[in-house]
């Protein structure tokens, strides 16, 4: 025998196979026919690219491979110049002033309510 839930009395009823294989009236949604193209161009695979596919710019990883393996006393996050140092010192600043905020909050939070 088999059962189903019923929604009206919240406990299980005997039913017949079908309806106890798609429960509260759901139906399985399996199409015969494939789904409609949603973009009119095809797209290529990566086989069918060929020699014609390239990378239009220029390999810069043997230099920053160059750049950033040398042995000079500079720390790695500071090697490539001004724009490293700008960043580090913001980030810097922007720490220091967040853990500065962070304890006045709790100053100006730790003191009673003058009623």
């Amino acid at each position: 025998m088999y059962y189903k839930f019923s929604g009206f009395t919240q406990k299980l009823t005997g039913s017949s196979p079908s309806t106890a294989y798609s429960p509260q009236g759901l139906r399985p949604g399996v199409s015969g026919e494939a789904p409609p193209m949603i973009f009119a161009t095809p797209t290529k695979i990566v086989s069918e690219a060929g020699p014609g596919a390239e990378y239009m710019g220029k390999n810069r990883v043997p230099d920053l491979q160059r750049l950033f393996q040398t042995s000079d006393d500079i720390p790695v996050h500071l090697k490539r110049g001004v724009p490293d140092r700008l960043l580090y010192r913001t980030t810097m600043a922007l720490t220091v002033g967040g853990a500065l905020y962070c304890l006045v909050a709790l100053y100006i939070a730790a003191q009673p309510s003058n009623k």
